[in-house]
């Protein structure tokens, strides 16, 4: 099962820092937001494999849009 990193606030993406297929580990940054001039980092919560980036730099995000899904690893 996939876990969806989302947005916690409305705010603009700064950065994407992964790319589909790229391994991950919990607290990695995933993606930079921006907000009222201050910057925000969203950390995975799973280490996996990102298999899908629905956020762009440039987007604007509410509270609970998707950023990025990570398909997390097997035990």
């Amino acid at each position: 099962m996939s876990h969806t990193v989302s947005a916690e606030l409305v705010a603009s993406v700064l950065k994407v820092g992964v790319t589909v297929g790229q391994q991950v580990t919990a607290e990695d940054e995933v993606v930079l937001l921006e907000s009222m001039k201050m910057e925000i980092p969203v950390l995975a919560e799973v280490a996996g494999t990102v298999s899908e980036v629905v956020a762009r730099t440039g987007d604007v995000v509410r509270d609970g849009d998707p950023l990025v899904v990570i398909s997390p690893e097997r035990s």
